[in-house]
């Protein structure tokens, strides 16, 4: 009897354990954490009509043109060292690239589908290509993947009305999905698993936390966000219970809600589109930066994206503004990269962050030369300073912290100010302002 006792407990803690996330290595979200900030890349065929990825699919460009654009793809100027180039000079860490969005397209050399990029004119690996080059700059390697495909013979829906496909087989299309990843992971070691496409109805949270356990299975250290299951809740990216699987939160088109607790990423387009649009509109360096400043001061990161052209260049005014945020994370990197968003929680017109006994003070505008803030929690500030710059004035009084800043030591972007604390940082309780 005790022995018939002891084999169900250990049956019933085998299926516990077995039923349970894995969870990611602490060390390599705080790797990713100190990264800060990443270049997201949405790039495929439809950029032969400028029209967006996936989206576009039966809408602006009829369904049979945009399944068809593959074969007219040949992008002769692609060079996967010039994109990653670019990335590093933008002072970026890492790269998350759209290898299939929602139309089904694979753009690598997968054995699951015959719909991809060596079926092309072109008829390269441009993953392999890009992945080999992220080796080469020190830069971190990661890919996109649609769960939803409305192309898929068993994938039930389309985004076109009136044309789901009453045949498929969700199970058979859940081990496309595996099988495709399989490759991301094996063949291209991908570091992250960027999912997208989860919310519509055919995606289960049994599937979510399964498919989640299984990539972990092969390899524990890839790091998944949160779309790869049913929790996210909206455009807003967090997720809304622990019972649901994902390493990341994902906010999109929005910097994400102050929070230094959970891991989340921002995902905003450097231009309107995603993908590559003639003439989009591109944001200022102004734009740029401050969102880079408030993403990170809220304890985020930022994976910023680029929409590269039908030839395969990315646009020179878009480098151009890359190069420029890079040149200003060379003089201010410091207070962004390896730090914890606040204590100072971010406005429309000041971020801070923080590290060991450092705040670090980003403004973006200020109506006179006197800036005013509560204290830093029960911190002394010892020193004041512009980061590589001159020393400040200041007082302290029962409470607020008072700093003079004179017109003429501001940056027109960003003025970063350093507070030198006798104590850590890390100590202080969130400040609203």
């Amino acid at each position: 009897m005790k022995t018939l006792f002891f084999a169900f407990a250990l049956l019933f803690l085998t299926l516990t354990i077995s039923a349970q996330q894995k969870q990611a290595n602490p060390e390599l979200i705080k790797n990713f954490q100190d990264m800060k900030f990443g270049m997201f890349i949405h790039w495929g065929p439809v950029t032969l009509r400028g029209a967006e990825i996936g989206w576009s699919r039966g809408h602006q460009v009829a369904a049979d043109d945009y399944d068809n654009l593959y074969k007219e793809f040949n992008p002769v100027l692609f060079d996967a060292d010039k994109w990653i180039k670019t990335l590093k000079d933008a002072g970026m860490k890492y790269l998350v690239f759209t290898t299939r969005h929602h139309d089904g397209f694979s753009m690598w050399d997968t054995k699951f589908s015959d719909y991809n990029i060596m079926n092309s004119p072109y008829k390269k690996d441009v993953l392999m290509e890009l992945k080999n080059a992220c080796d080469k700059y020190g830069i971190l390697f990661g890919t996109y993947y649609s769960i939803c495909d409305w192309s898929h013979p068993n994938y039930p829906l389309s985004n076109i009305k009136g044309v789901d496909k009453p045949d498929a087989d969700m199970d058979k299309f859940y081990t496309f999905l595996k099988n495709q990843t399989k490759e991301l992971i094996e063949k291209y070691d991908t570091k992250i698993l960027w999912f997208d496409g989860e919310w519509e109805e055919p995606w289960t949270h049994e599937y979510g936390k399964n498919f989640y356990n299984y990539l972990k299975g092969l390899n524990p250290d890839v790091l998944i966000n949160n779309r790869v299951d049913k929790g996210r809740k909206g455009m807003e990216g967090v997720t809304i219970s622990n019972e649901f699987a994902g390493d990341f939160a994902t906010p999109e088109q929005r910097v994400g809600a102050f929070d230094i607790e959970n891991p989340w990423e921002s995902c905003i387009t450097i231009c309107k589109q995603w993908a590559w649009k003639p003439n989009d509109k591109m944001k200022s360096l102004d734009q740029c930066i401050q969102t880079l400043l408030k993403t990170v001061g809220g304890g985020g990161n930022l994976l910023f994206n680029v929409g590269p052209m039908m030839d395969g260049r990315m646009e020179q005014r878009q480098i151009d503004r890359l190069k420029e945020m890079g040149n200003w994370l060379k003089k201010y990197g410091k207070s962004v990269y390896g730090t914890t968003g606040g204590p100072y929680k971010p406005t429309n017109w000041i971020s801070s962050t923080r590290k060991g006994d450092k705040i670090y003070l980003h403004l973006f505008s200020l109506e006179n030369d006197e800036l005013k803030i509560p204290l830093p929690g029960s911190a002394v500030v010892k020193n004041c300073s512009i980061l590589k710059g001159e020393k400040l004035k200041f007082e302290q009084t029962k409470k607020e912290l008072i700093i003079q800043v004179p017109q003429n030591l501001r940056d027109k972007i960003a003025t970063t100010i350093v507070l030198d604390l006798n104590s850590d940082s890390g100590k202080i309780k969130p400040i609203e302002i």
